[in-house]
């Protein structure tokens, strides 16, 4: 399976900041980025976004413009979550990516993230999805491990899915198994299920005894 490094894109080279607005308004109209990383000899200094590059005079060195870049970026060491963040918190489908002295090696695009995103097991490998929430204060990622493989199934993986004032909710993909059980498991440990599953037998039970509970006070 790829690394994410391997989805580095060099493709394009940064702009500079002698550059003129004229040239970056020039690579916006060829390529459909929200950004472009910008460096000043060689050195990383920001990104120009492709509302700022409209908005200004074409003759304007993109230099002159660079209190207004957005400096964002991401390490080429970073797991792919982190970098997933960078996009979403940036509005970006390009973030540039720095080694560990912080020069500029390249760019992800959004697409190519989102499709290493799509060879992890979490989504390539058969299994079932599951919604938990519990409190804060009582939620362990290692109970929740120890919940799955105590009934024989694998945690493929999981991901922070919602957090309230006092609660969070967890989406996890596990190894084909029986999920009834593992669904039982967790409510005895007071998770609160949230997703909904079929071959949930205990909340099929309490919907057949409700349903006599009912048809019995109508007699």
């Amino acid at each position: 399976m790829n690394t994410l490094i391997d989805f580095l894109n060099i493709d394009i080279k940064p702009l500079k900041s002698k550059e003129t607005i004229a040239e970056a308004q020039d690579l916006f109209a060829d390529y459909n980025y929200s950004h472009f990383p910008v460096t000043e000899e060689n050195v990383f200094i920001g990104c120009i976004s492709k509302e700022e590059a409209e908005i200004h005079p074409s003759h304007k060195t993109i230099g002159e413009c660079r209190y207004e870049f957005d400096r964002f970026y991401v390490r080429s060491e970073m797991i792919w979550l982190d970098v997933l963040e960078e996009f979403a918190k940036n509005e970006a489908n390009i973030v540039p990516v720095l080694n560990e002295q912080n020069k500029y090696i390249g760019y992800y695009e959004l697409d190519d993230v989102i499709k290493f995103f799509h060879e992890t097991p979490f989504l390539r490998e058969e299994g079932g999805i599951l919604v938990i929430k519990k409190e804060i204060s009582g939620f362990s990622m290692s109970q929740v491990t120890q919940i799955v493989e105590s009934n024989n199934a694998k945690l493929l993986g999981l991901f922070i899915s919602k957090t309230e004032t006092n609660f969070i909710e967890v989406t996890l993909k596990i190894s084909e198994s029986s999920l009834n059980e593992i669904i039982q498991t967790f409510r005895r440990y007071e998770y609160e299920i949230i997703s909904e599953h079929q071959e949930d037998s205990y909340l099929k039970n309490l919907k057949e005894r409700s349903d006599y509970l009912d048809k019995y006070l109508n007699i």
